[in-house]
């Protein structure tokens, strides 16, 4: 796993020497303005850019999301640094005085929780909630390469993060209730990842879906299944929530599950119809972008597209063996 990160989003180079000397110094908040959506009357979604990290972004792209309950707020991917942290907490606090409580993880990629230091910072008791493979994965240095990840792509942004991981294990079936809230865990094996839960909010009628599903967003599977995502996201739709939440782009309806999902199970048969032509992935490639058109426009599609078929094509050939 920790070879993958290497190239989720770019080739690691050594840091530069002029970085290195300030990696102790704190980098600046997030120069960008974003607002926290209402998805509900206590759910809220800070959507976050769909680029990939960068010197512009300072490395936030995903959605953090926080949940308003009696007890106290609920954070769902706090995001990916300090600086994403902070963020996320003044968008709490111009809302209420409640402290955060908890926060739910959705997956070992760092952009989506290393965020949780301003939280434990803010709220040393809040309880750090995620699968069982995420704090195992922090534990043998996934959260380490992460930042050295994203301080390169950010040259030096996310200064002054450091890895905050969750310590409380749940898993598929799990119901956490906080504050007459129901948080809903659902888990279904390598999908995105092999540590991926989708947070059900019952009675806020809101389904978080991780990276299993994105929007607008290509994305990255390395390290993922095509088969275990059409589970996660059959199982998503099977929820029928109102909302869903995507781990990047736009919160939707049940379309964002179904959109995915068609996009996934696509290119997987289409991959294995031409394997069975013997067909090589670089063949494949351009017979699957025909096929595509709807997602042409998504961030990262045309650098990405690529990777999606050698995995397909990967998952095809292990299955004929």
């Amino acid at each position: 796993m920790l070879k993958q990160l290497v190239v989720i989003f770019s080739v690691l180079t050594i840091l530069p020497l002029s970085l290195s000397a300030e990696v102790s110094k704190k980098g600046p908040p997030l120069a960008a303005e974003y607002q926290a959506d209402k998805i509900t009357d206590a759910v809220y979604v800070i959507h976050g850019p769909v680029a990939d990290p960068g010197v512009e972004n300072q490395g936030f792209m995903n959605n953090p999301a926080f949940v308003l309950t009696d007890a106290g707020v609920v954070v769902i991917d706090a995001g990916s640094s300090v600086q994403t942290g902070e963020m996320v907490i003044e968008k709490i606090r111009a809302l209420t005085d409640q402290p955060v409580v908890a926060t739910f993880s959705s997956h070992i990629h760092g952009d989506h929780w290393l965020g949780n230091q301003a939280i434990r910072e803010a709220w040393p008791d809040a309880k750090l909630y995620a699968h069982p493979n995420l704090i195992s994965g922090v534990e043998a240095g996934e959260g380490e390469a992460w930042i050295d990840v994203m301080l390169r792509l950010t040259e030096g942004a996310i200064r002054g993060t450091t890895v905050v991981a969750a310590d409380i294990p749940i898993n598929d079936g799990d119901s956490i209730s906080i504050g007459g809230k129901t948080f809903a865990i659902h888990h279904t094996a390598r999908a995105h990842t092999t540590s991926d839960i989708m947070v059900h909010v019952v009675e806020e009628d809101v389904l978080f879906l991780g990276d299993n599903a994105m929007n607008a967003r290509l994305g990255r599977i390395d390290g993922g299944s095509f088969k275990g995502l059409k589970a996660a996201l059959t199982k998503a739709i099977e929820i029928n929530s109102k909302h869903y939440v995507p781990g990047h782009g736009h919160t939707g309806g049940k379309e964002v599950a179904e959109n995915f999902l068609l996009l996934v199970s696509t290119i997987f048969e289409v991959v294995k119809k031409e394997y069975e032509n013997d067909l090589t992935d670089y063949e494949i490639k351009p017979i699957v972008v025909k096929q595509l058109d709807q997602w042409k426009d998504w961030q990262g599609f045309d650098h990405g597209i690529g990777k999606f078929v050698s995995l397909a094509y990967i998952e095809v050939e292990e299955d004929a063996f």
